[in-house]
């Protein structure tokens, strides 16, 4: 039985993560995939789904150039289906070449990748079952990074071909004439977006839910939900799913709601978007005493160390935060615990995030309801993009900041929100501000390029700190700067910079 320092169980954005991080130790270590090297992070998730929504984002941006014209442009789902499958094979092509070059550069031969299902025989041994057989090896310390599914609803079954899950959408055969999403997170927001973008599918999603992102704040709610009107998306708040069925070739679904008769429509297609299972079934981990969160659905785990000191987990089998930056973090972080230990927990206080919307949603840190629900008092200034120059160059106003600080002398960064072109590149500096525990003054004298979207960082925090170029009593369209204590909402308005 060959004996290894690491085993990692599955080779996703976290499992990969762990195994590379583990050769950091100069450890010997076994990484078991069962199917494609990259996982979620690659295939049917975040890489495959963001190339199709850049693309349509183009589509759609030219579209909108030509409207005047009564043209329009359009691409085949046959090329967007080839283009993606190109950034998909060439992200896929750098793990399995750096695999390969790796273990050809490698005299103390450390890693290994074997292809078949994992299953637990004990807290240390590992069984791997493929085409050549069973074979079982032995790991000092294994970490569980096996990720999750599409999960799907009692009322129908998935059968990814009219009812699809999040992994089928992406290969149905050509663009759908009519589509209903079910679930108004996320990932439904996403594909929602994608699919109005090509303009080519009559996109419905349905909310339970008094808006969408309701996790959000309402003004990014707002804007979302009349960016996705514009685009032709049909909204069905306050909405319960009665039934889903294929019927002729087509799919029918029916709604209840509280203050009017049921609705029947007909679809072409329908997507499933009601979150992800993890994927433990066949680990064996009743064999060895795991524990479970409370509704047996994830893996139970403090600081990724689950109830067996020698067994970690990274990514999406524990019920974090489902993200492919927060999966490479937690499996190197598992594996620093395991060999560098004491070392400091990881902190989901400056988490990045980002949503590809009608147009890019980014975040970090608290929002503004959450500090709200909290009774942290707070000041809050909010600057349009209209007032950006990167965001006029571009004819891309439809957008704002929102930053967050405590509501003392410090003013020390709570969240920010960013919705607009570009969102993603303005919050690293707050992240990292969040992390570090400082105030905002920093920020006022940092020089950026020009022009930029950054620049409206800065902006937003000079409002905050009254020394602004553009002042919140003049535009007080564009600008906003108030503060929340015990919930009520009190204009910070002065006519003279410092």
């Amino acid at each position: 039985m060959e004996k290894f320092d690491l085993i990692v169980i599955g080779g996703g954005p976290a499992g990969y993560a762990a195994a590379m991080r583990g050769l950091d130790f100069k450890k010997k270590v076994c990484l078991i995939e069962k199917a494609n090297i990259g996982g979620a992070g690659i295939f049917n998730g975040a890489l495959s789904s963001k190339t199709l929504w850049e693309l349509s984002e183009k589509v759609s941006t030219i579209n909108e150039m030509l409207e005047e014209d009564d043209r329009s442009f359009e691409i085949s789902w046959k090329k967007v289906q080839s283009i993606v499958r190109d950034a998909v094979g060439e992200r896929e092509n750098q793990y399995l070449d750096h695999i390969q070059k790796f273990q050809e550069l490698d005299r103390t031969e450390s890693f290994t990748w074997l292809k078949g299902t994992a299953t637990f025989e004990t807290e240390n041994e590992i069984s791997i079952e493929n085409e050549t057989g069973k074979t079982t090896i032995t790991g000092e310390n294994i970490v569980i990074a096996t990720g999750s599914s599409p999960r799907g609803i009692p009322i129908c079954k998935l059968d990814e071909k009219y009812i699809l899950s999040s992994d089928g959408i992406e290969h149905v055969e050509d663009f759908p004439k009519s589509m209903v999403i079910v679930g108004a997170g996320v990932i439904g927001c996403e594909y929602a977006a994608i699919f109005a973008n090509f303009g080519k599918t009559k996109v419905h999603i349905i909310d339970r839910q008094d808006r969408i992102l309701p996790f959000e704040d309402e003004d990014i709610s707002s804007l979302i939900t009349h960016q996705f009107g514009e685009k032709g998306i049909v909204v069905h708040q306050k909405a319960s799913l009665v039934r889903l069925e294929v019927i002729d070739n087509e799919v029918e679904y029916e709604l209840s709601f509280q203050d009017k008769p049921n609705e029947i429509i007909r679809v072409e297609k329908a997507l499933l978007s009601v979150g992800r299972n993890a994927n433990i079934q066949s680990l064996g981990l009743e064999k060895i005493g795991i524990k479970l969160n409370e509704r047996g659905s994830h893996i139970a785990e403090n600081d990724c160390q689950t109830n067996i000191p020698n067994i970690y987990v990274a990514g999406d089998v524990s019920e974090r935060i489902n993200l492919v930056n927060m999966a490479e973090i937690e499996g190197r972080h598992s594996v620093r615990k395991m060999y560098a230990s004491p070392c400091e927990p990881i902190s989901y206080d400056n988490v990045c995030t980002i949503m590809f919307l009608s147009t890019e949603v980014a975040a970090v840190g608290l929002n503004e309801q959450k500090c709200v629900a909290r009774n942290i008092p707070i000041k809050v200034v909010k600057m349009d993009f209209s007032l950006i120059s990167r965001a006029i160059a571009m004819r891309k106003t439809d957008g704002f900041f929102k930053i967050i600080v405590t509501n003392d002398e410090k003013m020390q960064i709570l969240g920010m929100r960013a919705v607009g072109e570009h969102a993603s590149a303005a919050i690293q500096a707050i992240g990292m501000m969040i992390k570090l525990n400082v105030g905002i003054e920093v920020l006022t004298e940092l020089i950026h390029p020009h022009p930029s979207i950054v620049e409206g960082v800065r902006d937003c925090v000079r409002i905050l700190c009254d020394k602004s170029m553009f002042k919140t009593t003049v535009f007080d369209d564009k600008l906003a700067c108030y503060s929340v204590i015990d919930g009520v909402k009190t204009p910070l308005k002065k006519l003279v910079s410092a």
